[in-house]
């Protein structure tokens, strides 16, 4: 889903850069014929730098899309207004490397070493001379574990960014935007968040007062003080309500009781893998990060439900109504939401879609899903992955999909507007 680099600059082949850095090791270790790592406009979308020493080296404005650098140490080197998005980053160090202006868009980033790096604003100037800045682009990335102690982030975008027990202490995020980030148990000590945006963001596990001291609206994230009432604390165990849900539903609602777990935090379950759940009520709880695979939850009232981060892979939600509902980062390929068949009196058949209207599934996995008829109004599917979708007859009006992927995914009868927003972008090649 990476934007393709200009036509006309130059690229290198995996020979030539697996040369280059041989001889940029050869630099460093201060032998005959090294020489420093310096290309500037090149494009290496695509090739493997895994577990090299490039310390020092200079990529400048280089397209390094979609690329394997993990393991791979940066330290001191430029990555000045490089395109990094869709990058395998893991355990890449880049201990005070310049990323000004640095692209990272949906990179996975699990403990990468961003300590005392520079992701500040920064730009190429244009044949006119005029510079073209930019702010850093973590958005969506997985910074889980990360370290970016001391890092100077100025006005650097992490929406949607996955730092999970990122140490941020002391680094200067001013004027950065975290709305949508997942920031539970990060490291924040004295780290400066003047004028940050902080809607949606998941602040579980960390001192609130550290945002409260620079006059943050927080009110609308998510963190331990208003997270709902765990599912611990209930009358009955969480078994039992499910063993009465089913008694319910197998006698028509004659015996046993409904599932209702309405602003219920439902974390400390940790998995309902497989488990049955058909047409339970379920709306406003928190689900982010559980084990729902295969769960079935056909004609159920889930609207406002926080799925951020699931496993939903081959879930069965056939029918149900997801209003507003948070689906960012979950895995849901396979998934049927298709619409359902009912009988009723009279012989008649009513018809119910799965409705997702004004949900979001940014950066979510949604490949080989069965959504059609599937209703998407004013959703927000960016950067979401729809590649190979039944999305027949489907209905995204006013739907922002810039990023996504729809390749090989049908499409017949289904419904777009001029609304949309963004661009629809394909998976390179492989």
């Amino acid at each position: 889903m990476a934007n393709s680099p200009a036509k006309d600059i130059p690229s290198l082949t995996q020979d030539q850069l697996d040369a280059m850095a041989d001889l940029h090791k050869r630099y460093l270790e201060g032998r005959v014929g090294g020489s420093r790592a310096s290309l500037k406009n090149t494009d290496l979308t695509g090739l493997v730098l895994c577990d090299k020493d490039m310390r020092q080296a200079d990529f400048m404005n280089c397209a390094m899309a979609s690329m394997n650098l993990s393991g791979t140490n940066f330290e001191q080197a430029s990555l000045y207004a490089c395109d990094l998005s869709f990058s395998d980053l893991r355990r890449t160090s880049f201990v005070r490397a310049d990323l000004r202006g640095t692209k990272i868009e949906n990179a996975s980033l699990q403990n990468a070493d961003f300590e005392k790096a520079d992701l500040r604003e920064g730009g190429i100037a244009d044949e006119n001379f005029f510079a073209t800045t930019q702010a850093v682009n973590f958005s969506g990335a997985d910074l889980s574990g990360a370290k970016l102690k001391g890092t100077l982030a100025n006005k650097a975008d992490f929406s949607d960014a996955i730092m999970v027990g990122t140490n941020i202490s002391g680094a200067d995020l001013s004027g950065a935007k975290l709305k949508g980030a997942d920031l539970s148990n990060a490291h924040i000590e004295g780290t400066q968040f003047s004028g940050v945006d902080m809607g949606d963001a998941i602040l579980t596990g960390v001192p609130l007062d550290d945002f409260r001291r620079y006059g943050l609206d927080i009110s609308k994230t998510l963190t331990d003080e208003n997270i709902g009432q765990s599912v611990a604390d209930m009358d009955e165990s969480l078994p039992k309500l499910i063993e009465k849900h089913l008694d319910w539903v197998s006698s028509g609602g004659k015996n046993g009781a409904q599932l209702d777990l309405t602003n219920i935090d439902m974390r400390p379950a940790k998995s309902l893998k497989q488990q049955k759940l058909t047409a339970i009520k379920a709306a406003n709880a928190k689900f982010f990060s559980m084990n729902l695979y295969q769960i079935e939850m056909q004609s159920a009232m889930l609207n406002g439900a926080d799925f951020r981060n699931c496993d939903l892979e081959e879930s069965d939600l056939r029918g149900s109504s997801f209003k507003g509902c948070n689906f960012s980062h979950a895995k849901m390929k396979g998934v049927k939401a298709n619409a359902l068949l009912f009988g009723v009196a009279g012989g008649n058949k009513r018809f119910s879609p799965s409705n997702f209207e004004g949900a979001k599934f940014r950066y979510a996995d949604l490949r080989g899903a069965h959504l059609k008829n599937a209703v998407f109004r004013d959703a927000d599917l960016s950067g979401a992955d729809l590649s190979c979708c039944d999305l027949r007859e489907a209905d995204f009006t006013g739907a922002q999909m810039d990023g996504a992927n729809t390749e090989g995914a049908q499409m017949d009868g289904t419904i777009f507007d001029k609304d949309s927003g963004g661009s629809v972008f394909k998976l390179p090649e492989d």
